[in-house]
């Protein structure tokens, strides 16, 4: 029987413990449920214990089944073992449905309570539309203020023992902190060697909220993803001098920076590579080395840009 690995942990400001290396469960399009469970399953076998969902991705039900199946055959011992995030998606970021789409989400997860609840953007889309085919005239100003004492509810009534955000920018969370009772215990952004995003990095140090990253290898099989990280000459020369992968380099760098990785992989392989980055250090010259890398974002997400809505430009939404 080969020993799973320990992921370390890190603790919020919630006072909640996290594993500093999460699997990621959204992925277009979505395989269906007799792939994602038993994928799901050896992630948990091979020792993720950070689970990484979202209503929009339609595998929170998967997810919740893997979990009930693992305690059935006794892979975790309980619930607690398990640290799960979910979000809340932009139709339901209205003040007075935060509550009862969080309820909607633990009902097919089949749990009590999540770890951790996020408003997956900060963008809220009028009641009813439907996945990426919304007409810009859906897209309405968040009522930021509104939709995060809702969360606090969420935290309040102990289901989600935490609580942040999603796709947040500096100003965007400087303003949300300004008005908030609960402070977000994280924000989950983009982040890879090819998108650094040192700004928000400092931003959060400062106000004590944990950042984690979605995309850590550059996204490279979605639409919007590529190559920059997994192409790199410099992280190339960096895994060819240390004999690990690429991925094993980008996944450090991060967790050096502070961040928690969320990786997606099916490949039972991978899963275990992606694993084996605890044991190990990157190099002063190599982590300034990464420092030069080209800097560029890759999911840009127009689809929440109007000149009738709320974000006129890419930076109205980003900032």
């Amino acid at each position: 029987m080969e020993e799973e690995k320990t992921i370390p942990e890190v603790v919020l400001n919630s006072g909640q413990k996290m594993p500093m290396l999460g699997f990621g469960t959204g992925t277009v399009p979505l395989p269906p449920p007799h792939v994602l469970i038993p994928a799901f399953m050896e992630a948990i076998k091979v020792g993720y214990r950070h689970f990484d969902t979202a209503a929009y991705y339609g595998s929170e039900e998967p997810l919740g089944e893997a979990i009930a199946q693992a305690l059935d055959q006794g892979l975790i011992k309980s619930r607690s073992e398990i640290f799960v995030t979910t979000k809340l998606w932009c139709t339901e970021a209205h003040s007075g449905l935060v509550l009862p789409a969080l309820h909607r989400s633990l009902q097919r997860l089949g749990l009590e309570y999540v770890d951790l609840y996020l408003i997956h953007f900060p963008v809220r889309l009028r009641q009813g539309a439907k996945g990426t085919k919304y007409g810009k005239e859906d897209i309405l100003p968040l009522d930021m203020k509104g939709t995060w004492e809702d969360m606090e509810q969420c935290s309040k009534l102990g289901l989600a023992k935490s609580i942040g955000v999603s796709n947040f920018g500096v100003k965007k969370l400087s303003q949300l902190v300004q008005n908030a009772i609960i402070t977000p215990a994280l924000v989950q952004v983009e982040m890879n060697a090819a998108w650094q995003q040192e700004n928000l990095r400092k931003f959060c140090k400062e106000k004590g909220i944990h950042v984690s990253a979605w995309s850590p290898l550059g996204a490279n099989g979605a639409v919007w993803g590529s190559l920059a990280v997994m192409d790199s000459p410099i992280l190339k020369d960096i895994a060819l001098k240390s004999g690990k992968s690429v991925a094993q380099v980008a996944l450090r760098w991060i967790i050096e920076e502070g961040a928690t990785p969320i990786v997606k992989s099916f490949n039972s392989e991978r899963m275990r590579q992606n694993l084996e980055i605890f044991d190990w250090e990157l190099s002063e010259s190599d982590s300034e080395k990464i420092k030069q890398i080209p800097q560029h974002r890759g999911f840009k997400g127009e689809r929440f840009v109007s000149e009738f809505g709320p974000f006129k430009t890419l930076e109205d939404l980003w900032e």
